[in-house]
């Protein structure tokens, strides 16, 4: 009947260590993880025979500590992987951490600030290792929080982006991308901080609507004259043309003629560009190539000068009045000239519009021109949007490849250099005589007078985009990488879609042959609060998760997220719904406890159908239905659908129902409660294995104490046998209607749960009559003795049960409650009628409106004939 069964020691009713009464994290969740990692559960084996199943870890800050997020994704890979293992792969969880250049550097230069010192002060080699003994010291908190939510990681193969084999990975590829013409260097826009003193990514950059100015500035005289607008009038010192598009018939007498710059004294050209929007405005746009990206491109189109007028830290360096003001002080002194000298024609204040800022300290980006380092993303990125479209990656959910392919289609070249001391520093030495030689890993760079090495170095998402195979040990050919690359799945957040899933995917095709990185990329959303609103210190609503697992522990963590995780969705979470998911761990702790006091057992094999009752039958059968719905749900990355399942079979149709039934049996003893404990055993082990990748604490604690076996976390994942039994399972379908039903009129009838009321079941010409003891357990139902006189009866699935109510309510003012309720549902039932009668009302109502009503009408209608019967059962007056 089940695929379940494996050896196990015996395990009868006194066999079992005792569990305390009250299930504690704090006893359990520590001491259950190390043992765990002691044995090496989590460690894979390159040497094995098994099927591989890889995953890493998006690598975490250097600099971080454990967040929601985090805990989100962690629990996601950790179910993944925990059930792969259970299944036999040979399962890797590849850890390690990324050496987050701009934050890590930026952590040790206030340190040294509170110091009163500098990096410029250590020089660049003390401050490097500056940086490698604060990681020492402070960095990778993170570790030991993965450890508190049980992440089954293989901690043997820790890697750090800034490792001795992972250097290797970055110089290896540098140098490969710049023979093959794919690195280069060149003056560009770049979007540059003044604060952190370094450019940064496109993807870096975090827009948001903030209030600044609009102001309209005539340039020239008279009929020649041209207004543009700008809100950052400060660029107007670099301007070096005015553009119109071609076809404006208001400047085409304008284009090839020369206008005077105000302030400045320079003569502009007027030039013709498509690039200008002639509805946008004025029509006229100011050209600044070296402080704006779109200028650049009309610039290098007409071959404008690239005119410098701030410098690093966003300090006017044209010579005049504005030089040395920092660039907002400079655009209020500029704009002030002009208004003096009279070319301000209007001033829109607050003028609200999108800006870009550093998504590291939230200081405004500057686009500024300089020389750096780039990939040539075209083919590269060609080759990962193929890789998607040819189905040898998928991504899960599929309509978020919409994104993905809207992001590799139309990718700029990659600026990858960095102005900082701490990352991989860019492998190349200029000679004295102009020389660029690049350097690969093996090879010795050059030496001698006048020879030096590139200051800048590598964006951190170079070397995180090689993370799927540095990790195995490439460039180098390991039996890692060949057992284990490419990847299984990556487990991500969509909104790195393209920081880091799109570089593995360029890196991957191109390092590994055209093998892609992972088969799969399962997408999933952000944590929110329980009212949708992102999670932000500054907001208030951030949730430190570590004091969740303080007072709830890790598995009630892990279950609510778990129970939060549609593919691609965010998950909104508040502290009562992991109140709800500690309850759960409670419910499975004092459910199986109750089993093992009453014998349930593992030992031996379950009896033959033909040997068990509907009851044992029925949880069977639904036992296997349930291992086949949570593994579709599992192919299909649907945590959220496998945890309520699991959830509701595990409290409604095991706690509450099986083992409520059982305990009648129990209690009889004999035969059949021998097979209902052997049942029960079996029930319990498959439950336990199922809920193991998600709450993998509490579960390993019951499931040990339940089988006497060395752990789950090596058990085998259970299978469905195809044991399905749909007579069992209506029989007790119709058992739960009765019991529901009849406690459903308790509560109308206002008695309290434990109170016991006489009662006589019809049960004949029916298949519940073999449960009237448990019937009779569960509703409070004593036998009818003399005097018994039935004041209400309640027909139910083919069955009647008689209650004799006398003395138990006030039956007048039962009679009027139910004929108010009667009243409202007849009122209901006719406003629904009269809707649903309605022609004009069908024809331009949406469907799901009129759904709706029918819906309605349907429940209105169920009441209609509940309470008719009540009051018919109710006795005369």
């Amino acid at each position: 009947m089940t695929e379940n069964s494996s050896q196990r020691p015996a395990s009868g009713p006194n066999s079992h260590p005792e569990l305390p009464t009250q299930y504690a994290p704090a006893d359990v969740e520590g001491q259950l993880y190390e043992r765990w990692v002691e044995r090496g559960y989590f460690e894979a084996d390159a040497k094995s025979d098994k099927e591989p199943y890889t995953i890493v870890i998006p690598p975490p800050n250097v600099t971080g500590s454990l967040h929601l997020g985090h805990a989100f994704e962690h629990t996601i890979i950790d179910a993944l992987t925990r059930r792969k293992r259970m299944q036999g792969f040979e399962t890797l969880w590849q850890p390690g951490m990324d050496h987050a250049g701009i934050a890590t550097q930026n952590v040790v230069e206030r340190e040294l600030a509170k110091e009163g010192v500098s990096r410029h002060d250590l020089g660049r080699e003390a401050f490097v290792e500056r940086v490698w003994r604060w990681k020492s010291e402070s960095g990778g908190q993170i570790s030991g929080q993965m450890r508190r939510l049980g992440d089954g990681v293989a901690w043997n193969r820790e890697r750090f982006t800034m490792d001795e084999g992972l250097s290797k990975a970055v110089q290896t590829i540098f140098k490969r991308l710049y023979e093959d013409e794919l690195i280069y260097r060149a003056e560009r826009i770049i979007n540059w901080c003044p604060r952190c003193l370094t450019a940064i990514s496109d993807i870096e950059v975090e827009y948001d609507d903030d209030d600044g100015e609009l102001v309209s500035i005539r340039y020239g005289e008279g009929e020649e004259s041209i207004v543009v607008a700008t809100t950052r009038a400060e660029t107007m010192l670099g301007d070096t043309a005015v553009a119109v598009h071609p076809d404006d018939e208001r400047y085409r007498h304008l284009v090839g003629t020369e206008i005077e710059l105000p302030l400045t004294g320079r003569r502009i050209p007027i030039v013709a560009d498509e690039h200008v929007d002639p509805e946008f405005g004025t029509g006229a746009v100011k050209v600044t190539p070296a402080h704006d990206p779109n200028d650049f491109e009309i610039g290098q189109r007409h071959g404008l000068p690239n005119l410098t007028v701030m410098d690093e830290h966003a300090v006017i360096t044209a010579h005049g009045p504005f030089q040395g003001l920092d660039r907002l002080e400079a655009r209020s002194a500029v704009v002030g000239a002009l208004r003096a000298e009279g070319r301000i024609v209007a001033e829109k204040r607050p003028y609200t519009h999108s800006v870009g800022h550093c998504s590291r300290c939230k200081t405004t980006i500057e686009p500024r021109l300089s020389m750096q380092w780039w990939v040539k993303v075209g083919p590269l990125a060609k080759a990962a949007g193929d890789a998607v479209r040819d189905g040898r990656v998928k991504i899960h959910p599929e309509d978020m490849s919409k994104r993905y392919f809207d992001w590799v289609d139309n990718l700029h070249d990659w600026c990858i250099s960095r102005q900082l001391w701490w990352g991989h520093r860019i492998p190349v030495w200029y000679g004295p005589d102009g020389e660029v030689v690049c350097v690969g890993p093996d090879e010795e760079p050059p030496s001698g007078e006048g020879w030096h090495q590139d200051s800048d170095v590598l964006d951190t998402w170079f070397s995180s985009g090689l993370w799927p195979f540095s990790t195995l040990g490439w460039p180098e050919r390991t039996e890692s990488l060949e057992k284990f690359y490419p990847n299984s799945v990556l487990v991500t957040g969509y909104d790195i879609l393209f920081f880091w899933v799109a570089r593995m995917m360029m890196f991957g095709l191109y390092a590994m042959d055209g093998t892609p990185p992972f088969r799969t990329i399962a997408l999933h959303g952000m944590v929110r609060d329980q009212f949708g609103k992102k999670m932000s210190k500054s907001f208030g609503n951030a949730v430190n998760p570590l004091d969740w697992m303080d007072t709830y522990g890790s598995d009630a963590v892990r279950f609510t997220l778990a129970r939060g995780a549609n593919p691609g969705v965010d998950v909104p979470i508040g502290e009562d719904w992991v109140q709800a998911s500690r309850n759960f761990a409670n419910k499975i702790w004092n459910a199986t406890r109750f089993a093992l006091m009453n014998g349930a057992t593992v030992e031996g094999e379950l009896p033959a159908p033909e040997r068990l009752s509907a009851t044992d039958r029925w949880i069977l059968s639904r036992l296997n239905a349930v291992v086949a719905e949570v593994d579709a749900y599992y192919e299909d990355y649907q945590f959220a659908k496998l945890s309520d399942v699991l959830y509701h079979f595990a409290w409604d149709e095991v706690f509450d129902w099986y083992v409520e039934l059982s305990k009648t049996t129990f209690a009889k003893g004999g035969a059949e409660a021998d097979a209902s404990r052997r049942v029960l055993g079996e029930v319990l082990d498959v439950t336990l294995r199922l809920l193991h990748p998600v709450v993998p604490f509490v579960t390993e604690k019951l499931w040990t104490s339940l089988t006497g076996q060395e752990s789950v976390v090596i058990a085998d994942w259970p299978g469905d046998s195809g044991f399905r039994d749909e007579a069992a399972e209506r029989e007790i379908e119709n058992l739960q209607q009765v019991v529901t039903e009849v406690r459903r009129f308790r509560a109308d009838q206002g008695l309290q749960p434990g109170q016991r009321v006489p009662a006589r079941l019809e049960l004949s010409g029916t298949s519940l009559a073999a449960h009237e003891d448990a019937m009779r357990s569960l509703l409070r139902l004593q036998p009818a003795g003399e005097g018994f006189t039935a004041t209400a009866s309640l027909p139910v699935a083919g069955a009647t049960v008689a209650l004799d109510l006398s003395g138990a309510i006030d039956v007048e003012a039962e009679r009027k409650r139910l004929a108010k309720d009667l009243a409202a549902a007849e009122k209901d039932k006719a406003q629904t009628t009269a809707k649903l009668s309605n022609e004009g009302f069908l024809a331009k109502a949406p469907d799901h409106v009129v759904e709706k009503i029918r819906t309605r009408q349907a429940t209105a209608e169920a009441d209609i004939a509940r309470i008719t019967a009540q009051l018919a059962a109710l006795p005369k007056s």
